[in-house]
């Protein structure tokens, strides 16, 4: 998977990129259906240059999978909160859009199976 990382009112350290590639990283192992020509936009920053305190840090993935579009945000108050939320809600993502898929087919072939059991 392609990972391209852009950040808004904070420097990209060495230390931050790292970690959004260690987190997706673990992401496209762990997703079979994640491949090497899909592509993630993620976005960390701070939310406005002016507040000290609250949720000011922001974390955005655009995943790029199978000609859909799967987006994820998370604010938190630490950085790293905020990138570990967001990979979280980017799971539920794909693996709900996952679940809903099969339970289509099962529902599919469920109706197909009664039509096909009438005398």
């Amino acid at each position: 998977m392609n990972i391209t990382i852009k950040t808004t009112n904070i420097d990209l350290t060495e230390a931050i990129k790292s970690y959004v590639e260690k987190r997706l990283g673990a992401f496209t192992k762990h997703n079979p259906s994640v491949s090497e020509d899909d592509r993630a936009e993620v976005e960390v920053g701070k939310t406005t240059e002016h507040h000290h305190s609250g949720e000011i840090f922001r974390a955005e993935t655009v995943l790029h999978m199978n000609g859909k579009k799967i987006v994820a945000t998370s604010e938190k108050e630490d950085l790293y909160a905020a990138i570990d939320e967001m990979k979280d809600k980017l799971e539920r993502e794909v693996r709900g859009g996952k679940e809903k898929k099969r339970t289509l087919w099962k529902r599919g072939a469920g109706t197909i199976k009664k039509i096909l059991r009438r005398p």
